[in-house]
């Protein structure tokens, strides 16, 4: 439900993006479907039996994939362990480029593919670990072989991990509105004419896309915080890819707070975001 929502409080796709949207849905026939009235972002849900080919693409004539139907949008994948781990594999190089080239016997062609990936998975197979209400069935071995079904590169590219607890009654008949989509839209909209003032003098437009090249000039921390980071890196074994990501989101989370300097409490929420990262025991 959450997933489903995020296209409404992300901002519209400019004139430039609208047009590489139409580009690759005009290849198919679903490009009567597309929302070009709220100019809204794609949102692509493919289900987990879904093929290599119906995620990244191809055919006898290359064809663009969900990935690339997804450009500019949403990619959503639930029930993220139930996928193929051969087709799970094939999304971290589009994450990484934003693109991704088909080479088949009828030609070559590279698709645009920057998307936003949002996974969903169970926190073992009975779905109850870490439950106060329900006690969990599963052995540590079990939940071992059930997370490792998604690959540590693969989890390194996505930059938060975050812990939905189930929803009680008491919440579900609260009559009490929480925020709207069209104030997180604001909200969002705001942090990114940050982003795009900030980088008016280069190719890029927000942080996801900072290179590596400038992350230690655009995200710079503090040198206590900087030890602070170390420590986590440490403790939770992360990557070099990690690293960066936590400073990215740093600064977004920065942005959104509208302060100039990434300070420490940024910084621990984007660590804290890192959560399949830690070890279960």
């Amino acid at each position: 439900m959450v997933a489903k929502r995020v296209p409404s409080i992300l901002p519209p796709p400019r004139h430039d993006e609208l047009l590489e949207i139409l580009n690759i849905f005009s290849s198919i026939s679903e490009h009567e479907n597309l929302n070009l009235d709220h100019c809204q972002r794609p949102f692509r849900s493919p289900h987990h039996t879904t093929s290599d080919i119906g995620l990244i693409g191809g055919g006898t004539v290359p064809g663009p994939g969900e990935i690339s139907l997804a450009h500019r949008g949403v990619l959503f994948l639930d029930e993220l362990p139930e996928f193929k781990r051969s087709a799970l594999e094939v999304l971290r190089q589009p994450l990484e480029d934003g693109k991704v080239t088909i080479s088949r016997s009828a030609g070559k062609i590279t698709l645009p593919a920057q998307f936003m990936l949002i996974a969903a998975m169970n926190p073992c197979p009975c779905g109850y670990l870490g439950s106060p209400d329900h006690s969990c069935r599963c052995s540590i071995p079990q939940i071992h072989k059930y997370r490792n079904r998604i690959s540590g590169p693969l989890l390194d590219r996505i930059d938060i991990h975050v812990e939905a607890s189930a929803v009680k009654v008491e919440d579900l008949q609260n009559l009490e509105r929480g925020e709207s989509s069209q104030s997180m839209a604001t909200r969002i909209s705001d942090c990114r004419d940050i982003q795009q003032e900030r980088y008016a003098s280069v190719t890029i437009s927000t942080n996801s896309l900072i290179p590596d090249s400038l992350i230690s000039e655009i995200c710079e921390i503090k040198p206590n915080d900087a030890l602070l980071l170390k420590k986590a890196m440490k403790d939770l074994s992360l990557s070099a890819r990690a690293y960066n990501r936590i400073l990215k989101v740093s600064r977004t989370i920065a942005d959104l707070a509208h302060s100039k300097y990434i300070e420490k409490i940024h910084l621990l929420e984007a660590i804290q975001y890192r959560s399949l990262d830690r070890k279960i025991i």
